[in-house]
Parts: C-alpha cells; sequence; structure tokens
C-alpha cells in the first residue's frame, strides 16, 4: 500500500522506534518533534481524551459520524496522531463493522485492540500512506504542533478522504486565558504571569522549529481555502484549567485539563533545553508555571477550536 507498510506490524522489541534526549523518551521517525513517547505522555494523551469526551457529552466526537459510516458494507475510519490511541479503540468498539485505523510516530499504543482497529508507523509530515478517496470519517486532534506544512496536510486529507465523507480537526489554542481573556504576554502586575511566560516561551520554541501557531484560529478558514469541503461548522470554547468552575459538569472537564497540563509542563523541559534554555531557566518556567497551576490567584482556561465539514460529493 505504501512506503511505510513495511513497519506496520511491531514486534516484541521496539526500542528501534524511541530515542533518548533530555532523560525523556522520544519517538525517532521525527526528530523534530519534541513531546515525549513515554508512558507519562500516555497518561497525559488519555487524559486529554476523557477531557474531549466530557466537552462532547460523553460522545467521540461531534458532527454527522454516524450518517457518514452507516452506509455501505464496509466503512474506514482514520485517527492521525493517534497517541494512546484510545479515541481509535473507543471508535472500533462503536462501530464494529467499521475499520478502525490509527497513525502515529511511536508505538505507545496496547497490543490487544477490537479486530476492527490496528495501528501504523509514520510520519505525517511525508503525507498519508493511502489510496485517494480511502477513508470515510478523518479525525486529528491536537495535532498542528507537530506539522509544519498545515495547509499540506489538509490537502492530504482531502486527497484520502472519499467524496461526501467528513473530517473533524480538534486544535487547542497556544495562548492561555487568565480570567476571561487572552494573554500573549504577561503585562506587570497580572497574576498567572509565570503560567503565560511559559505558554509564550513553548509558542517561540515551536516558531523556531517552523510550525505556524495561528492554526487553530484559522481552521474554519485553512479547510476553506482547500475549496473542497462544505457544511463546514465550526464550535470553540473555554476550557477549565483546575476546580474553580461551579457547574459540575465544567469542573470534571476543569480537573482533567488540571491533571493534562501538571504532565505537560515537564514534558516540555528537552524542548526548552533543545532550543537553548539553560537548565536553571528551565528549571524556573516549569516552577513558575507549577506554582500558577497549583495555587492559582488567577482562573485559567484554554481556548479549544473545533471544526468539522464534509467533502464535496463534486470538486
Amino acid at each position: 500500500m505504501s512506503q511505510y507498510s513495511e513497519v506496520s506490524f511491531i514486534g516484541e522489541d521496539d526500542s528501534e522506534y524511541f530515542r533518548r534526549l533530555f532523560d525523556r523518551t522520544f519517538n525517532n521517525l521525527n526528530l523534530r518533534y519534541l513531546l515525549p513517547a513515554d508512558e507519562d505522555e500516555v497518561k497525559r494523551s488519555e487524559l486529554h481524551h476523557r477531557m474531549i469526551q466530557f466537552v462532547f457529552q460523553g460522545n467521540n466526537y461531534v458532527g454527522p459520524v454516524k450518517e457518514a459510516l452507516q452506509f455501505g458494507q464496509h466503512r474506514r475510519v482514520l485517527d492521525l496522531g493517534t497517541g494512546s490511541g484510545l479515541w481509535a479503540i473507543n471508535m472500533a468498539d462503536e462501530f464494529p463493522r467499521a475499520e478502525v485505523i490509527g497513525i502515529d510516530l511511536a508505538p505507545l499504543q496496547p497490543r490487544s485492540v477490537p479486530p476492527n482497529c490496528t495501528f501504523e508507523l509514520c510520519d505525517l509530515e511525508s503525507g498519508i500512506p493511502y489510496p485517494d478517496g480511502y477513508f470515510d470519517f478523518i479525525h486529528a486532534r491536537s495535532m498542528h504542533t507537530g506539522i509544519s506544512d498545515y495547509p499540506q496536510f489538509l490537502r492530504e486529507i482531502t486527497r484520502v478522504l472519499r467524496p461526501g465523507g467528513l473530517v473533524l480537526l480538534i486544535e487547542p489554542d497556544l495562548i492561555p486565558i487568565v480570567d476571561g481573556r487572552p494573554v500573549a504576554r504577561a503585562p506587570a502586575g497580572l497574576g498567572a504571569g509565570d503560567w503565560s511566560t511559559f505558554w509564550e516561551t513553548y509558542r517561540s520554541c515551536l516558531t523556531r522549529q517552523e510550525i505556524d501557531i495561528t492554526v487553530p484560529e484559522r481552521l474554519t478558514d485553512m479547510l476553506s481555502a482547500t475549496g473542497a469541503f462544505e457544511n463546514i461548522v465550526k464550535r470553540d470554547g473555554n476550557i477549565p484549567v483546575g476546580s474553580w468552575p461551579r457547574d459540575p459538569h465544567l469542573l470534571s472537564v476543569g480537573q482533567l485539563q488540571w491533571l493534562d497540563y501538571d504532565l505537560f509542563l515537564p514534558a516540555l523541559r528537552p524542548m526548552f533545553l533543545f532550543h537553548g534554555l539553560t537548565e536553571n531557566q528551565v528549571r524556573s518556567l516549569i516552577t513558575g508555571a507549577q506554582r500558577d497551576l497549583y495555587h492559582p490567584v488567577a482562573e485559567l482556561s484554554a481556548h479549544i477550536n473545533i471544526v468539522h465539514a464534509s467533502k464535496q460529493l463534486q470538486s
């Protein structure tokens, strides 16, 4: 099927797919992607998945997914950047007649999965290794920080999606929300200033890696620019961080997002060191952000962008 098919099966020894950097384990397929590929990152991926499920009222998706998958004898679902594989596994359980494929840079997924679920390894910066019109539903969540050419990524999604098929894109913003307003830089006297400085540093590092940090806010326009989609629907909103919401549902969302960030802050240590910050500078950044997370003096939130659309039957 593709140049990547030879690595679609991983045996007992998967060590060749990993490398060590600054005391954390990373994938070995894309050396520019500087988020770890280890047990803590799997936990974070699962926490993020469960948080999104709360946002989606217990579901794994929004939009006309059932309509996209209910017709025909054999439907195919693609999960890009599958991480722990939990989303793909849940979808395989919900749609047992569909073939669900998850793609990632590292074999972090469990080996025991539903019979209609498989995982593949590949670097998506090199393309999506499937034929034109192969999939009925494509899901990509929190992917833009690992994609240097997001418009090309969308063109590949367009190519492998069948006419009438559905795409669901989910991307959190990289600018934190403090007391209800976005804060790109931490002005003097603002609560959670260390939190804002941490995110400013993260955005700077991604920019050095030629990542377009404005992708989340431009998802709708970028999808429209392909000229291939219709019924484009955007949903966005603020995700609370921590235990400050009074609403029980939002409280659960906030607690899950807090746990996600608790693992995310130290996960960025290797990236910061790789880009030339000293150990003392990195320690100060992380401990300062942890202080604002553990002992908040302001209400922290994150902004998330959710877009789904159908590929036109005729282009």
